[in-house]
């Protein structure tokens, strides 16, 4: 690794020595948040995939229900149903912390479900499609949200590790190679310097 290009003065020594403590300490808690952050990315990951089972099952449930629906009552039936039936949904941010960092998390507060069998022609199968789908609705707002503080978090890992390879591979061993090189030069010179006055000595004796 290359030495900085500056002059080997006290001065300059003590700076990059100051420097050098500085990236060092800045490594390891660069090196802390790191893995702080990939067990907390770990942790969602995983919580996706939960999810992700859960909004498979309910749509293997929820659709062929709608299906039986369908074929139940007919399409222009359930059309009109649906223009009948209105659920209003209130959907709000919140702010969530994870690692330090500062996110938003979607919810998605439902409305109470009401039965509407024999409402205007409606039919039990139109109950469980709205539950089925009401279900549907919270999974997949809950992936929504974790989905991009999971994307979010990744970008914070990569940046950290970018910053880690550049402390480790680059800023501290030049700052390294520079005191070694800043000692050697100041030892030589202090070496030079008791020569010349122990010459000066020998010539006055």
């Amino acid at each position: 690794m290359a030495k900085l290009n500056i002059a080997p003065t006290k001065s300059n020594l003590l700076a990059i020595k100051e420097q050098l403590s500085v990236s060092i300490e800045g490594y390891d808690l660069l090196e802390q948040k790191r893995e702080i952050l990939v067990m907390e990315l770990m942790r969602l990951v995983e919580k996706v995939k939960l999810l992700e089972q859960g909004i498979d099952k309910c749509i293997d449930k929820a659709y062929p229900a709608l299906k039986r629906m369908l074929m139940t009552v007919g399409g222009d039936r359930v059309e009109r149903i649906a223009h009948a039936v209105e659920y209003k949904f209130n959907i709000t941010t919140k702010p969530v912390v994870i690692a330090g960092m500062s996110f938003s998390s979607i919810d998605v507060d439902l409305p109470k479900k009401e039965l509407f069998s024999s409402f205007l022609g409606t039919f039990p199968d139109s109950d469980e499609v709205m539950i089925d789908f009401f279900e549907l609705l919270t999974l997949l707002t809950q992936m929504a949200s974790i989905r991009t503080i999971v994307w979010r978090l990744a970008m914070e890992v990569k940046k950290t590790q970018r910053r880690v390879n550049a402390l480790d591979k680059m800023v501290i061993p030049q700052d390294t190679e520079t005191v070694k090189y800043i000692e050697s030069v100041l030892e030589e010179r202090e070496r030079d310097n008791v020569f010349v006055l122990k010459s000066l000595k020998n010539r006055q004796a």
